[in-house]
């Protein structure tokens, strides 16, 4: 088994400033390719630090990704620190400053004297392109270890390790538990749950469940050899113990509804307890934002008196009022918040009108409040889209009333 390490440097990962997106993102990507990441590490911006971990890395490792301090200031310091390692100089890379200055050359700059800096490469080391950035890569060996060095900058170094550093990988290494990721994306059911309506499952050898929860959804990925017939199987009986809590099977929720849409169907949402997130939320898929009829997003007062038929009366109306000035095919509505906690959410479609009111079972902050009641509009549409029961069951909801008008 390959011995995979990858370090992470910069203050600023160190003490949480950032989120060290680029760690997970590697972590998952080596683990499909069969390249499991064995240990992490993170070292500030520390000449000294860093030039002793990467050398301890090289006596142990087979594989070490160094990831960030490619830049042009004082703080970016790896290559120094990878020349320290090796003990060598550094040497200039002219072929790396020439394609620095066409890249300024295109955007009608001059390229400042400080970027000469990342053309310094210590001795002997392999330059890897970057055809995003001005930040080359490189790469040396050292003791028992290739080491690959990347940017920081999560696209550049993401393009980096897909174009050139995993080709490079599986040509230099005969890696035979390369896996297939299969993602099922739920909402509504919490991982307990999950776990438990699992029990059943057998997995075969080679085979491993994984678990992501970012609230609201849970991703469940299964991993699984490349090629092997058995995971179609196992799929299917996942999907059928999950039911109709799946959100989306390889996509979240809304890349499914923009599956589901029928061809020319618009959408228009009226929003009030959500305060504008489900709109906003729209706009990452593209192919829904161009759905989009018309909008509104309205003061969330909480009304102590209404009832729930006057509410559900509300919803119509808006719904209906939505519906005429757009003509849109589908309509999201979300009502005032309640005083005891509770929301509202309607939904308008060719068939009919469903609204149904919910309850928090317990409490959120107002952002996770309403991206909850966002999710679950958008939920009412997938069912309904699907063919499926437009009113779904949310363990961390109750229904007080639901109804068709």
């Amino acid at each position: 088994m390959l011995n995979v390490v990858m370090i992470s440097t910069g203050e600023e990962v160190l003490y949480g400033d950032i989120t060290d997106t680029n760690a997970a993102w590697l972590s998952a990507q080596f683990f499909e390719q069969g390249f499991a990441m064995t240990r992490r590490v993170t070292v500030g911006d520390d000449y000294e630090a860093l030039a002793k971990e990467i050398e301890m890395c090289s006596l142990s490792a087979d594989i070490v990704i160094v990831n960030g301090g490619l830049g042009p200031t004082s703080d970016d310091l790896t290559a120094a620190s990878a020349a320290m390692a090796a003990n060598v100089g550094l040497e200039q890379s002219d072929a790396w400053i020439a394609e620095m200055k066409a890249k300024y050359q295109q955007l009608g700059r001059v390229m400042p004297t400080a970027n000469l800096k990342q053309a310094m490469l210590p001795e002997g080391a392999e330059l890897i392109d970057n055809p995003v950035g001005t930040a080359c890569g490189f790469i040396m060996q050292l003791n028992r270890a290739w080491l690959f060095f990347t940017p920081g900058v999560p696209s550049e170094f993401k393009v980096m390790v897909k174009e050139q550093i995993l080709p490079r990988l599986q040509a230099m290494f005969n890696v035979t538990d390369s896996k297939v990721c299969h993602r099922l994306y739920t909402y509504g059911l919490s991982e307990s749950s999950i776990s438990d309506l699992f029990q059943v499952l057998t997995l075969p050898d080679g085979y491993c469940l994984g678990y992501r929860s970012s609230l609201p959804f849970i991703e469940i990925k299964l991993f699984a050899p490349q090629d092997d017939i058995r995971s179609t199987a196992l799929l299917s009986q996942m999907t059928e113990l999950l039911g109709d809590n799946i959100v989306g099977e390889g996509c979240s929720l809304l890349d499914s509804i923009a599956n589901l849409l029928p061809k020319d169907a618009t959408l228009a949402l009226s929003e009030q307890s959500s305060g504008g997130f489900a709109i906003n939320w729209l706009q990452d898929v593209s192919s829904l934002s161009a759905r989009l009829a018309q909008s509104e997003v309205m003061t969330d007062r909480v009304d102590e008196h209404a009832c729930v038929e006057e509410l559900s009366t509300l919803i119509a109306l808006r719904a209906q009022r939505l519906h005429l000035h757009s003509s849109a095919t589908y309509t999201l509505t979300t009502g005032p918040s309640l005083i005891d906690g509770g929301f509202m959410l309607g939904l308008t479609t060719p068939d009919g009108c469903w609204c149904q009111q919910l309850m928090f079972k317990r409490q959120y902050r107002n952002y996770d409040r309403r991206w909850i009641i966002s999710t679950v509009l958008f939920d009412m549409l997938r069912r309904y889209l699907q063919g499926k029961e437009v009113f779904g069951c949310y363990e961390s909801l109750d229904r007080v009333v639901s109804e068709r008008l």
